[in-house]
């Protein structure tokens, strides 16, 4: 990762449209469970960045593409080291719901 990387913005929505297009892929929302009650990207499954410990029980192969998101990106990109570190070798940080343009399920 170069110095101006720091600086490139991920674009949620070309994040969900690779999850779209990428078989046996994972949407994981790892807001906290009041935030994706209140609006979630239709798919995804909910697991809080504070218990992200808990995907093994939800996403058993450690090989299964995971496209990650949050609000913002900063609480994805803590969940995506830290799934990497438990194993996980497919894990991709989409960025946050607040730069989402498609539908959001309730």
């Amino acid at each position: 990762m170069g110095f101006f990387d720091l600086f490139k913005r991920t674009d949620i929505n070309e994040g969900v449209n690779q999850y779209k297009a990428t078989k046996n892929a994972v949407l994981l929302d790892v807001r906290s469970a009041g935030e994706y009650a209140g609006g979630h990207i239709p798919g995804s499954r909910n697991i809080d960045v504070n218990n992200i410990g808990g995907a093994e029980r939800m996403i058993k192969d450690k090989q299964t593409p995971l496209f990650v998101y949050c609000h913002s990106g900063a609480r994805s990109g803590r969940a995506t080291s830290v799934l990497r570190e438990m194993g996980y070798t497919n894990v991709n940080n989409i960025g946050g719901i607040a730069g989402y343009t498609g539908r959001v399920a309730r």
